[in-house]
């Protein structure tokens, strides 16, 4: 099978010809339709983070595809069933933060494509308990980025706790950004769009943001704060400085999340203005298998609209650039080869 690897930490990645895994027991392989691809890959990529993988390893955690291979033991998926490989690609199960339902907490978790290969590749090996069936009517393409960019987005703002027309700011419009837009309007909320890109706003507008500010030409905390402040600031950007920002255009009684983990990693946050006006500061850590199933739900039902481009495995370095770049509209999906089983109406394959 084809995959891209990191060899080596900030070199490009090495496409390279690798045997098909085979499933360990509770394990299920998978051959790859699409696979997204998210910056979190490129800080894998660099080994940007304290916990570093261990190279060599295959990236990729937004990967969707069909069920070929079951392991030991394995009866709660089937061959032939389209599933969805997430950032959390298993956790213990027993803990207090798995039974209570917040297991993306787990001290015990494997991620895909940073402590366990992923996705970057024709096929992967991952946990049948911790796959997610995608429905009828969500193809490979749009599940992909739904993976990660949606749930992430989508557990932010359950946990922002929006309430309806509350002022909901999203620093960063792009992978996520666009997706965050729709889920804060699908919980009522009044969004505010802040990107340094205009077509990344146009496009939130678009999607139904009620207000832009382009951080290139104005003081995004001024430009929200004469709409009142923000009740709610998303932080999708990875830049301390625009962490710094969203707190400042908060109003009393607001709540910053933080989703967005930049390499530099530290903030600073004024401690009286912290405690005076009440501000609360929420740390959001993508979603569960539940957050997973229910925005695959939404996506079915037509309440979300994904926005990328495909891409060839091949080209994974000049996408990681692009990326980087912030030349692209939103999400980067790398596509892979369909097989015949692909045309099978009764497996619902056809895309």
């Amino acid at each position: 099978m084809k995959a891209a690897v990191v060899t080596e930490f900030n070199h490009p990645l090495v496409i390279e010809d690798r045997p098909i895994p085979e499933p360990a027991a509770g394990e299920v392989l998978v051959r790859l339709e699409a696979c997204g691809l998210c910056h979190t890959d490129i800080h894998a990529a660099r080994g940007d983070w304290p916990v570093k993988p261990t190279v060599p390893f295959i990236p990729g955690h937004e990967g969707v595809g069909i069920v070929e291979k079951l392991g030991a033991g394995v009866t709660d998926r089937f061959l032939g069933e389209r599933v969805a490989i997430p950032w959390l690609g298993y956790a213990c199960g027993e803990c207090q933060y798995c039974v209570d339902g917040r297991e993306t907490l787990c001290e015990q978790q494997l991620n895909s494509g940073y402590s366990h290969d992923g996705a970057f590749a024709e096929y992967a090996t991952a946990s049948a308990k911790f796959v997610v069936p995608v429905p009828h009517g969500v193809s490979a393409f749009d599940a992909a980025p739904l993976t990660c960019a949606g749930v992430t987005t989508y557990k932010a703002l359950k946990v922002a706790k929006v309430a309806p027309l509350e002022r909901v700011a999203i620093f960063g419009i792009g992978g996520l950004g666009h997706l965050a837009v729709q889920y804060a309007r699908i919980m009522g909320g009044s969004v505010i769009a802040v990107d340094v890109e205009k077509e990344k706003l146009d496009l939130a507008i678009e999607l139904g943001a009620e207000f832009a500010v382009n951080a290139a030409e104005t003081d995004p905390v001024d430009g929200i704060q004469k709409l009142g402040g923000a009740d709610v600031a998303v932080v999708l950007a990875a830049s301390p400085k625009v962490f710094e920002q969203a707190f400042a255009s908060l109003r009393r009684g607001g709540r910053l999340i933080c989703v967005a983990l930049p390499a530099e990693g530290t903030m600073s946050i004024p401690i009286f203005e912290t405690v005076l006006k009440g501000i609360s500061i929420i740390g959001s850590i993508v979603g569960t298998r539940q957050d997973v199933a229910e925005v695959f739900a939404l996506h079915a039902a037509g309440h979300t609209k994904v926005i990328a481009e495909t891409r060839d495995l091949a080209d994974v370095n000049d996408s990681i650039e692009q990326v980087l770049s912030g030349s692209i509209p939103a999400r980067l999906v790398f596509e892979f080869e369909p097989h015949l089983s692909d045309l099978t109406p009764e497996l619902d394959l056809v895309k």
